[in-house]
């Protein structure tokens, strides 16, 4: 069983990364598919690693510090090779001036970088905005699983959800909207912190409340009506008509996206199941963060070659889709088998909890060895 609910929420980091890639490659208009699939990295980000914490923390030879050490040793050894090679290829490479804003991107300030730009530029780093998103949640959110109070975790998951909600309603007082309004911590915060919510309260997983299973499909469905209306726009829309829009497919996803990690957390039967499980959807959920964090360079390099191509990579569509999408697969299957799969093994030296055997004896945590899988590849 444990195979089955490991593949399925590869399957679901699958899911996520195409619809990066579709709005990044194919799609005309097709943002919002692609920060679609961000969020979704959110809450598996938010739900693994809390969850992975709180296992850690519930065991009886917990310590704070080695938790902490290990956690971010961890974090380091999945997260900063691919990550740094990257930037040093588009350094070298100059790739739309990087060099001179690189500095942004290697302290993991790509999001504050473009929010204060208020544009896309330079866009072949673009996508590092969740990923510096993410860091910076994971300096501040181990400590808070692992020092508050347990029976508080699920009040502060519940706290920081509604500060992010308060964020977002303040934002039609200031006028036009801004990148700033997507790319700041706070408006990212209450997906994490929804997914840690999940994990914070198993028993949501095993049985969901009333309330949710009322207002899933409501919610879904509201959700799927903004994502076209803002898709086709098929009228012109107001400020105030834009903003709801906004905020339903921001807000309103939320609950059933948890629903769907929860239930693959646990194993989904049926069909469903099945069909998230494929063995080519978890190979590419594997490879997710490689796929996320490599597919805006290939992209550019792509375009630059384009009078070698028999296709038009040069916009979105097929062509680029097809030649964009092959490459960035071959090289993130290359870079994870190469790697990022044999830096992963390095995690052992970093156990979260030591048995009283001495210092190289590891209690098993569950999950322990899926816990960075998630990087939330990045989608606008």
């Amino acid at each position: 069983m444990q195979m089955v609910r490991d593949q399925q929420l590869d399957g679901l980091r699958a899911v996520a990364v195409t619809m990066v890639l579709y709005a990044h490659f194919f799609a005309a208009d097709g943002s919002h598919w692609g920060h679609l699939g961000v969020r979704l990295f959110f809450v598996l980000s938010g739900f693994l690693i809390t969850r992975l914490l709180l296992d850690a923390r519930d065991t009886a030879r917990f310590e704070p510090a080695t938790a902490l050490k290990s956690f971010y040793a961890r974090r380091a050894l999945r997260i900063f090779p691919p990550y740094f090679a990257v930037l040093a290829a588009v350094f070298f490479l100059d790739l739309e001036r990087s060099k001179e804003v690189m500095a942004w991107h290697a302290l993991y300030l790509s999001n504050f970088w473009y929010a204060l730009q208020n544009e896309w530029t330079p866009w072949v780093l673009c996508h590092t905005w969740s990923l510096s998103i993410e860091e910076q949640f994971y300096l501040v959110w181990p400590l808070i699983v692992l020092l508050v109070p347990r029976r508080s975790v699920a009040g502060v998951c519940i706290g920081v959800i509604v500060c992010s909600l308060a964020y977002r309603f303040y934002w039609p007082l200031t006028g036009t909207p801004s990148l700033a309004r997507d790319l700041l911590p706070p408006a990212s915060m209450d997906a994490l912190a929804v997914g840690a919510l999940l994990a914070a309260r198993p028993s949501w997983r095993v049985c969901w409340p009333a309330w949710a299973k009322l207002s899933w499909m409501p919610f879904s469905l509201a959700s799927l009506a903004s994502l076209v209306l803002v898709w086709s726009k098929p009228v012109a829309m107001s400020p105030v008509v834009a903003w709801f829009a906004w905020i339903c497919l921001e807000v309103l996803p939320l609950l059933p996206l948890a629903m769907l990690v929860g239930g693959c957390s646990k194993g989904i039967g049926g069909l469903a199941g099945r069909l998230v499980a494929l063995s080519p959807l978890a190979a590419l959920g594997r490879i997710s963060y490689g796929v996320y964090l490599f597919h805006a360079v290939v992209l550019a390099l792509v375009v630059q070659a384009q009078p070698f191509i028999p296709v038009n990579v040069s916009d979105q569509g097929a062509g680029r889709f097809v030649v964009a999408g092959s490459l960035t697969l071959m090289l993130a299957s290359v870079s994870w088998l190469f790697f990022e799969k044999p830096l992963n093994g390095l995690k052992r030296h970093f156990p979260y909890i030591r048995s009283d055997g001495g210092a190289g004896a590891a209690v098993a945590i569950p999950g322990a060895g899926r816990d960075e899988a998630l990087q939330p590849q990045n989608l606008r």
